[in-house]
């Protein structure tokens, strides 16, 4: 009988949990992701609107007022996560999870990259002693209203090195200078793995002609890997590119011609490379 009544008690406690409603939630929670350089940068969060209110600035009826610190978001906050060390706005940041608080201003806001995330939304219980680091910046007014809170990771630059974490919301945009290091990593990955595949060499001798490196290693690379693949007129035309980069012309006109000839006679196509050829001969 008394089994009989505690599965009767359970029973009643599944169905009633499994019973509430789900409704939308006044703020939903939102994420936004980018690879810089070879960083993974995530950032979690919830997403307040903005409902006709004055989100920033001074006053009684002001949601988020100028001068005092901000969970960055509604709920718990916001936590943003770096996988390796970085630079913000040029200060050190290991790599890790922090809760993005920050203090509003009219012409400056201060960024704080938290190192306590069990405060969740409760400011009052902020130590200056857990702020990993601390940043200011300039606000800038948006031309279109932005409804809801908003993340993004923008501005990557062309090298993949630099980029920035934005917020927007209402009428203002926030943006954080951030700057990531690869360039140990890649170099340890060349000393290991073009050992292990012949064609790890072609990344690296692509890798350091891109970057300015040492360009008699970039073709060094890359001979001993046109060894074993002499008909890969694409990378006899990158090895043409090196070794006029390298101020080497009639020997890049040469490896361009040979380029160029095996991309005729190539069955599957040249892949544009007789054109990419002839304009390499040409600048020669």
């Amino acid at each position: 009988m008394k089994k009989v009544l505690l599965l009767a008690i359970l029973a009643t406690f599944y169905l009633g949990a499994n019973a509430q409603i789900e409704t939308p939630a006044a703020s939903p929670a939102g994420s936004t992701y980018s690879k810089v350089g070879l960083t993974d940068i995530d950032i979690e969060y919830s997403r307040p609107k903005v409902k006709g209110r004055t989100i920033f600035g001074e006053g009684e009826d002001v949601l988020v007022p100028s001068g005092k610190i901000w969970r960055t978001g509604a709920n718990a906050g916001t936590i943003i996560t770096t996988s390796t060390d970085i630079k913000v706005e040029g200060q050190d940041l290991p790599a890790g999870e922090y809760m993005l608080l920050t203090i509003p201003g009219k012409d400056e806001w201060t960024v704080i990259f938290y190192k306590d995330k069990s405060i969740g939304g409760n400011m009052s219980a902020h130590k200056e002693e857990d702020d990993q680091l601390k940043v200011t910046v300039k606000p800038t007014k948006l031309t279109e209203p932005v409804e809801v809170l908003t993340f993004n990771i923008s501005d990557i630059s062309e090298d993949n090195t630099k980029a920035a974490i934005q917020l927007a919301w209402e009428n203002t945009s926030v943006k954080v200078g951030i700057e990531v290091n690869f360039d140990d990593a890649v170099m340890a990955e060349i000393k290991e793995k073009t050992v292990v595949n012949d064609r790890n060499y072609v990344a690296a001798a692509n890798y350091y002609f891109n970057n300015d490196k040492d360009l008699e290693q970039a073709l060094k690379w890359m001979n001993m890997y046109l060894e074993n693949h002499p008909k890969e007129f694409w990378n006899v035309h990158t090895k043409a590119k090196i070794l006029a980069k390298m101020g080497n012309k009639k020997e890049a006109k040469a490896a361009a011609n040979e380029s160029l000839e095996l991309a005729k006679a190539s069955e599957r196509g040249d892949f544009g490379y007789i054109k990419r050829n002839e304009e390499l001969i040409k600048s020669l």
